[in-house]
């Protein structure tokens, strides 16, 4: 039986604390709520940190976050044995400064995507060295190039936001998805766009992740290096502050 969350995250990424109700306990000690802000392993970015405190006043460090059976279940992996059962309350409290990172990171990734316009063959957002692959035969860019660029969009400050659209919308406009090789997940009747700019002026896309509010909010990145990665594969490395000198 697959159990369903509430993924609180999805519409407000900046809840850092919020209570919840135990579910259940899977057979490997795996918590599930009846609502989180705790974001699951998903589309490139890791799930989060922190911890749970319960009615009594003990701690649960979670070590990870990740999805069960389907999307919609999400497991909070204890760093031990948490020893709750459903109907438990517990406070949730996300690592606030490692979710912020990667949020600003994330967000990064989408800018990349606007600069090189080209099939994403892969991603990968961590805190400090972030990638995106492109399908490119030969990259013709530098990386002071995509740099320059990507600060640009920063310095813009444009908006970022969220809004729902329905299978069928998705399937009219086929163009909204970047990645070469996978699509986003259907049947729930609805998909998750990201827009960046006043109504995605900037950049539209499916995405289940976590962004910033504005592109300034990224701050300084740099692309580290252009890798070549296969004859037809570029990966690009973000990283966050200015470029060495």
């Amino acid at each position: 039986m697959a159990f369903v969350t509430d993924a609180l995250f999805r519409d407000d990424s900046y809840l850092a604390e919020a209570d919840a109700e135990v579910v259940h306990v899977n057979e490997r000690g795996g918590i599930v709520l009846d609502r989180t802000i705790f974001y699951a392993t998903s589309g490139g970015q890791p799930g989060d940190t922190g911890k749970l405190t319960t009615a009594d006043g003990r701690t649960i460090d979670i070590a990870a976050t990740i999805t069960g059976e389907t999307k919609d279940e999400i497991i909070h992996v204890p760093a031990a044995d948490a020893g709750l059962k459903p109907g438990d309350r517990v406070r949730l409290a996300i690592d606030w400064a490692r979710r912020h990172r990667l949020m600003r990171m994330h967000a990064a990734c989408h800018l990349v995507t606007v600069v090189c316009p080209f099939p994403i063959t892969g991603a990968a957002v961590a805190e400090d060295d972030s990638r995106v692959d492109f399908d490119i035969p030969e990259a013709g860019f530098t990386k002071e190039d995509v740099t320059a660029l990507l600060m640009e969009l920063v310095h813009a400050d444009h908006p970022i936001s969220t809004r729902w659209i329905s299978d069928e919308d998705l399937a009219a406009n086929p163009t909204l998805v970047k990645s070469k090789n996978v699509r986003p997940p259907t049947g729930t009747g609805r998909i998750r766009l990201v827009l960046i700019g006043e109504n995605g002026s900037v950049d539209s896309q499916p995405c289940g992740g976590t962004h910033v509010r504005s592109t300034g909010e990224i701050g300084d990145i740099h692309i580290g290096k252009i890798e070549k990665k296969g004859r037809e594969n570029r990966r690009f490395r973000i990283r966050f502050g200015l470029p060495p000198t």
